[in-house]
């Protein structure tokens, strides 16, 4: 008996990109409760916190959005 999916029609890449969102979605949540954490500590540097918490939030996003870019980039063509 095979195993084998032959009903399964489309691109697998759509499935391993929610896998792979799954990674910046937790660093995300990282960075925002570990910023929120430290500015509850350390009230006077809320500001370097802050902009050092968005630029840490842009590159994770940025992962996610090229993981969202390469199925289509390196496609099957079929």
């Amino acid at each position: 008996m095979s195993m084998l999916a032959e009903g399964v029609v489309g691109s697998i890449a759509s499935v391993g990109y929610g896998l792979a969102a799954i990674g910046p979605g937790i660093g995300v949540g990282l960075i925002f409760g570990n910023g929120v954490q430290a500015m509850a500590r350390q009230p006077e540097a809320a500001g370097l916190i802050r902009s050092n918490m968005f630029i840490g939030f842009a590159l994770t996003e940025a992962l996610a959005l090229i993981g969202i870019v390469m199925p289509f980039v390196f496609g099957t063509g079929s």
